[in-house]
């Protein structure tokens, strides 16, 4: 199974992809980018990981596929709590020249369509960097999330502490922008 977006999809991920998110995982310019904390990583510690990905119906990884390039990132539900109907999302885009292009915009919409339309989610949660403002601007400016919330001082990044934004939607949000702006008949 897959899921689609209007462009990407997002799959599984396969023993394949482990080298390119081998390197991924040892860029330190994307994991700027992101939340948590990395240490260089052998393959062996990614194979590790992957091997870990089977059977977890609480925390979904999936690659993300953009026509005639391959694997370009990847997007997740992770602490999924089946009880109160939420989750936590993210997604990277791995390869610096692939983004400013609509994709994440895309992913996003794909994970929530898949979270609240297949799964019976109610809501799905978020957080970045201060500094990311590229994703601000996707999550909260095109794609119906809200800040919902600061923690001050979380990430220590270039020598300095930044602030952690904690960002949100609900069901009920995704369905109003479809409805707004017409995404899936576009």
């Amino acid at each position: 199974m897959s899921i689609k977006g209007k462009v990407v999809t997002l799959r599984a991920v396969e023993e394949e992809d482990l080298p390119i998110l081998h390197r991924w995982g040892n860029d330190p310019d994307l994991w700027a980018l992101l939340g948590g904390w990395r240490f260089p990583s052998s393959l062996r510690q990614t194979r590790l990981w992957f091997d870990s990905l089977a059977g977890d119906p609480l925390n979904q990884r999936f690659a993300i596929d953009y026509p005639g390039v391959g694997l370009v990132g990847t997007a997740n539900l992770v602490d999924i709590n089946w009880k109160d109907n939420n989750a936590f999302h993210g997604m990277m885009l791995g390869d610096p020249s692939m983004r400013g292009k609509g994709i994440g915009v895309d992913v996003i919409m794909a994970t929530m369509r898949y979270a609240f339309d297949e799964l019976h989610l109610k809501r799905l949660d978020g957080s970045m960097v201060a500094y990311n403002d590229a994703s601000l601007a996707v999550y909260c400016g095109k794609c119906a999330w809200r800040e919902e919330g600061r923690q001050r001082d979380w990430y220590y990044r270039g020598g300095r502490y930044w602030d952690r934004i904690l960002v949100g939607v609900t069901c009920e949000d995704y369905r109003a922008l479809v409805a707004a702006n017409g995404y899936w008949e576009r």
